[in-house]
C-alpha cells in the first residue's frame, strides 16, 4: 500500500471494533467507582487498589500475547479472543453483590484487554506504511475515545431514565460489546506474512532486539504514567465538589470529547513534524490539569480539569503508539507493544497506590499535590528527548 492510497480498510474496521467495545466498557467504568463506593460500601483506597491491581494483570498478558503474535504471525485471532473474553464479562458487573465478583469481573475484563492490545497494535503497523503511522494510530485511538465518550453519555442517560439503577445499566452495556466482536471477525483481515521469518529471526538475533530509541520512548511513557492518576479519581473529585451521581459520568464525556477531537489531528502533526514538541506540549497541559483539579473548589473548575486531561491524552497516546511501531523490529512488534504496555502499566499501578493512599489517609488535595510534582518531573523528561524530529 502506498501513502496515496490512505489507510487500510482493516485499520478503519479496527476503529469501529474499538468504538463499540469502549461504548460498553466505559458505560460500566464511568459508574463503577461510584457503584463500588455508594452501593457496595468500598473505600476510595479500595477503589484505587482494585483499579490499579486489575490493570496490572492485563499488562502481564500483553507481552505474552504480543510474543505469541510474533511467533505464529496470526494477530487477528489473538485479538478476537481478547475482545471476546471482555464481552463475556460484562454481565458479571450487573450480578456483583460484593467485592469477590467485582474483582473477578475486573480481572477477566482486563485479561481480555491485555490479550488483545499488543496483537492489535502490531497488526496496525503491519498494514500501515510508515508515513501514515501517526494517522493510523490516531484514527484507532479517536474511534476508541469516541466510544469512551458515547458510553458515559449513555450511562448518564440510562441512570436518569432508570432512576439510578446501576445493575440494569450494566446489563444493557453488554450489547455493544457483542457488536464489537462481530465486526472484528467479519471485516478485519491481516496481511500474508512472509515464509522466510526464520531467516529474518536469525539476522535479528545477532543484534539487540530493541534499540536505545525504543527504550527512550518507553521511559518517557512511564514518566507520563507516573504523573497521571487513574480516571477514577477524576470521578471521585467531581463527587467531592458536589456533582450528582447522574452528572459525574459526564466528566468522562467531557474528557473524551476533547480526547477524541484532538488525537487524530495530533497524529497528522506527528507524521509531519515529529514528536518532541507535541510531547512537551502534552505534559504542560497535564500539569495545568492537575493544578486545576488540585485547587478546584466548585464544579466549573472540575469541568475545566476534565477537558485539559482529555487534551493531554489526545496529544500523547496516539503518538506514543506510533513511536513504538516505528522503533520496534518488524518481527518483534507484538512483543515491543507488550513490553511497552507492561512497563507503563506498572507505573500506573504505582501511581494508583500512592494517590489512593494520599486520598484516603490525608485529602484529595494531597493526592493531586503528588500528581503535580510528578507532572513537573515528566515534563523535564520530555524536554530531554530527541527522537525523530523533522
Amino acid at each position: 500500500m502506498t501513502e496515496k492510497q490512505g489507510l487500510h480498510r482493516s485499520v478503519i474496521a479496527l476503529g469501529f471494533v474499538s468504538f463499540f467495545m469502549d461504548v460498553s466498557s466505559e458505560a460500566i467504568h464511568s459508574l463503577l467507582p461510584l457503584f463500588m463506593v455508594n452501593v457496595l460500601g468500598l473505600s476510595a483506597l479500595a477503589v484505587g487498589l482494585i483499579d490499579g491491581g486489575t490493570e496490572s494483570l492485563k499488562l502481564f498478558f500483553k507481552p505474552l500475547s504480543g510474543w505469541l503474535s510474533d511467533r505464529f504471525q496470526h494477530r487477528k485471532y489473538l485479538t478476537a479472543f481478547g475482545y471476546g473474553l471482555a464481552a463475556c464479562t460484562k454481565p458479571l458487573f450487573a450480578l456483583a453483590q460484593g467485592l469477590p465478583l467485582i474483582i473477578t469481573a475486573r480481572l477477566l475484563d482486563r485479561t481480555g484487554k491485555g490479550i488483545r492490545g499488543a496483537p492489535r497494535d502490531a497488526l496496525i503497523a503491519d498494514i500501515t506504511p510508515k508515513p501514515l503511522r501517526g494517522r493510523a494510530y490516531g484514527l484507532r485511538q479517536a474511534m476508541d475515545t469516541a466510544g469512551a465518550l458515547v458510553g458515559p453519555l449513555l450511562a448518564a442517560l440510562a441512570m436518569w431514565w432508570l432512576h439510578d439503577n446501576y445493575r440494569l445499566v450494566f446489563w444493557l452495556a453488554a450489547i455493544p460489546a457483542v457488536l464489537s466482536v462481530s465486526i472484528l471477525l467479519l471485516f478485519v483481515r491481516e496481511p500474508e506474512h512472509q515464509k522466510n521469518n526464520e531467516d529474518k529471526n536469525g539476522e535479528d538475533a545477532e543484534s539487540p532486539p530493541f534499540s536505545k530509541t525504543y527504550w527512550l520512548v518507553v521511559a518517557v511513557a512511564c514518566a507520563m504514567a507516573l504523573a497521571r492518576p487513574s480516571e477514577a479519581f477524576l470521578l471521585l473529585r467531581g463527587q467531592s465538589v458536589g456533582l450528582s451521581e447522574s452528572e459525574t459520568p459526564l466528566l468522562f464525556a467531557t474528557m473524551n470529547i476533547v480526547y477524541a477531537a484532538s488525537v487524530y489531528p495530533v497524529g497528522k502533526w506527528f507524521d509531519d513534524i515529529g514528536p518532541r514538541r507535541l510531547l512537551i506540549a502534552s505534559m504542560v497541559i497535564l500539569l495545568a490539569a492537575m493544578l486545576v483539579l488540585r485547587f478546584a473548589d466548585f464544579s466549573q473548575m472540575i469541568w475545566l480539569g476534565a477537558a485539559l486531561w482529555g487534551l493531554h491524552l489526545g496529544s500523547s497516546q496516539g503518538i506514543l503508539a506510533a513511536l513504538i511501531s516505528l522503533h520496534a523490529p518488524e518481527l518483534k512488534r507484538g512483543t515491543a507493544f507488550g513490553l511497552y504496555a507492561l512497563l507503563t502499566g506498572l507505573a500506573l499501578v504505582a501511581n494508583g497506590a500512592v494517590v489512593g493512599t494520599l486520598w484516603q489517609q490525608m485529602s484529595p488535595a494531597m493526592a493531586y499535590n503528588f500528581a503535580v510534582v510528578m507532572s513537573v518531573l515528566a515534563l523535564l523528561a520530555c524536554w530531554q528527548i530527541r527522537v525523530g524530529e523533522k
